[in-house]
């Protein structure tokens, strides 16, 4: 019985360690313009040939509105040693002034743009309101890839109502970070999905004919934090599940008792983690399981967007991080 449990030990050690081993991080070297911390970078994109960066476009610090993209000939150049100049273009993001002042008057305050996806040309974002601003929003505008400009359409701004706490008080610093999208649907997850209460995300249909209400999806318990999701396959998505340790994100720490406080407890204190997990919208709900932790050197990151390429994964943080600057990191799968 003792040789039979040292063998099973053993096995999961291997298959651990191999878990670990999946995918070879790969860094991108980004043109200074893009490296700028000050871009706060807050979600990634596939369009057609080319990954879009998505700045938290902060217009109440004087932010420009925009996006940024960089193709996937040049990122595979980069990638093989052909090249290290990384070629890009910028999309301004007209009337994004218009639809802070409409959200603003209605008394929520804008904070910026978390979530990004692309139908057809059409690009839509998911905004970050205040703590204390019950609703969060989704806007949508055409790309216009001849003038370099997406123009948000001033009569389309969805609300989507914030899940509380049991005392109904918001979550700190929370919106609708992780947004994808699943046949001609939109699928928004909220960054805390951990309430002893009811957890759910929502769907919303993107047709113009159909009708902008937003509808409720259950979500099986997910500890951390979820900062963004990319489709994989049929209702099958990848997530960033990410732990910050900081004492203003402490409604994420679990209790001591909850089994993945070991992912997060560093003796007395706690240690940032970061993991990417397999989200699956089944029923009318969505289930998830773990699929690759990063490796160490990447857990002190705070990665806001995903994008998949080629069995792999793009990571971006916003500003914070080691580097302190944007870092753009690839997942070679081996």
């Amino acid at each position: 019985m003792k040789r039979l449990l040292l063998l099973l030990l053993a096995l999961h050690a291997t298959l651990a360690s191999a878990q670990k081993q999946a995918y070879l991080p790969r860094s991108i070297k980004l043109p200074a313009e893009i490296a700028d911390r000050d871009n706060q970078f807050s979600g990634l994109c596939r369009y057609g040939n080319l990954l879009l960066l998505l700045s938290e476009s902060r217009l109440q610090e004087h932010a420009e509105a925009k996006v940024y993209a960089l193709d996937f000939a040049s990122l595979d150049a980069q990638l093989t040693q052909q090249t290290t100049e990384l070629p890009y273009k910028k999309y301004l993001l007209r009337n994004l002034d218009k639809l802070r002042a409409r959200i603003d008057s209605t008394g929520q305050h804008y904070e910026g743009l978390e979530g990004m996806t692309v139908l057809g040309n059409i690009a839509y974002f998911s905004v970050e309101t205040a703590t204390s601003s019950p609703y969060c929003y989704v806007l949508r505008g055409p790309i216009d890839d001849a003038r370099n400009t997406i123009t948000l359409d001033t009569h389309y701004l969805v609300p989507l109502a914030k899940p509380t706490l049991s005392n109904g008080t918001h979550i700190y610093n929370a919106g609708f970070e992780a947004l994808a999208s699943y046949g001609q649907n939109l699928l928004l997850l909220y960054e805390h999905n951990y309430f002893t209460h009811d957890n759910y995300a929502f769907t919303l249909p993107t047709p113009d004919d159909a009708p902008d209400i937003p509808q409720y999806v259950s979500v099986k318990r997910l500890p951390f934090r979820v900062t963004d999701m990319v489709p994989t396959g049929k209702n099958r998505f990848i997530g960033i599940n990410y732990f910050f340790s900081g004492a203003e994100d402490s409604v994420y720490r679990p209790a001591p008792t909850d089994p993945n406080t070991k992912f997060v407890r560093a003796g007395a204190g706690y240690q940032n983690y970061c993991r990417l997990i397999s989200l699956r919208y089944k029923h009318g709900r969505i289930s998830w399981k773990p699929l690759f932790e990063l490796p160490k050197q990447y857990m002190l990151y705070n990665w806001e967007g995903l994008a998949a390429y080629r069995g792999g994964y793009f990571l971006i943080n916003d500003k914070y991080g080691p580097s302190n600057q944007s870092t753009l990191l690839y997942l070679q799968k081996r």
